[in-house]
């Protein structure tokens, strides 16, 4: 079975983060592990509180995961500081870790700033270096590249931009522009669209996310990069057509979409046995006046 691990931030109602990111694994039949790098207290409103876990505690996560499982893919989403980037690239580097997606998550869907400016900083300079594939949306890259981003060719000198300094490919995300749902892949100078169609659907709550667990699935599984993200952006377009509705704000996916319900068949009912009653039965005084 391939292996996938995620390091990311955990999302408390499921949609985004670590959650996304284990059902997206799972939906395409890969083992899932993560890494945490922190709690999030958040719903599809909004991101109302974040605890992030200690350096010495993420680096103890990576090693038991790479003494251990060692995963055929590794993606990276939320890290909010610069410490636990340092810690990620250190431990990254010295496992020789293979198929690095890094999902430079900066804004949440709600809005929410989830990293700060240093912290960018060192993902640039210690974590881009080291990956397979970046996977910024054109907020982020104009971020990382300080130009705005409106039009075709705009996403096409960012992405030249991006990969020339970092020297991975760039996946630059179309989905927030206004009518097109088309993505650029920039690889060894050569630029590849991935044209879609916006889907009708509010809820978009851990798309960025899911499309990159979905990529490290499919690189896990000994696809090429082109056809990982071909095949990756099939499935986020199934889960968004589902139409999962749920949530006050910008809900979540169905990540499940693949899966019949109509197939699945309940477990045999367990009989439970009254234990006490069991044990009663067995139970009876010894002559040293003890029980057996």
């Amino acid at each position: 079975m391939y292996t996938a691990l995620t390091i990311a931030g955990s999302d408390s109602s499921g949609g985004a983060g670590i959650q996304a990111d284990i059902k997206t694994m799972t939906a395409h039949g890969i083992y899932a592990m993560s890494a945490i790098t922190a709690l999030t207290a958040q719903n599809t409103t909004g991101v109302y509180d974040i605890l992030e876990v200690s350096p010495e505690f993420l680096a103890k996560q990576l090693d038991c995961i790479f003494t251990d499982i060692f995963p055929d893919a590794v993606k990276t989403g939320m890290v909010a500081s610069a410490k636990l980037i340092e810690v990620i690239a250190d431990k990254l580097s010295f496992y020789h870790t293979r198929r690095l997606i890094v999902d430079p998550v900066m804004v949440s869907t709600s809005g929410s700033r989830l990293i700060s400016e240093e912290a960018i900083h060192t993902l640039t300079t210690r974590l881009f270096p080291l990956a397979t594939l970046i996977t910024p949306n054109i907020p982020e890259a104009s971020t990382l590249t300080g130009r705005s981003i409106h039009t075709a060719d705009d996403m096409i000198s960012a992405a030249r931009s991006l990969q020339e300094r970092f020297g991975c490919a760039v996946l630059l995300k179309g989905g927030h522009q206004t009518n097109t749902a088309n993505d650029l892949l920039y690889e060894n100078g050569s630029a590849t669209w991935f044209f879609g169609k916006r889907i009708d659907n509010p809820n978009t709550h851990g798309t960025g996310c899911t499309l990159s667990s979905a990529i490290a699935c499919n690189l896990a599984a000994g696809m090429d990069l082109s056809a990982s993200i071909s095949h990756a952006k099939n499935y986020l377009s199934g889960a968004l057509k589902a139409g999962l509705n749920l949530g006050a704000g910008s809900g979540p996916l169905n990540h499940a979409y693949r899966i019949d319900p109509s197939q699945a068949k309940p477990d045999t009912p367990y009989t439970f046995t009254d234990t006490t009653q069991i044990t009663n039965h067995h139970i009876h005084q010894n002559n040293s006046g003890g029980t057996t």
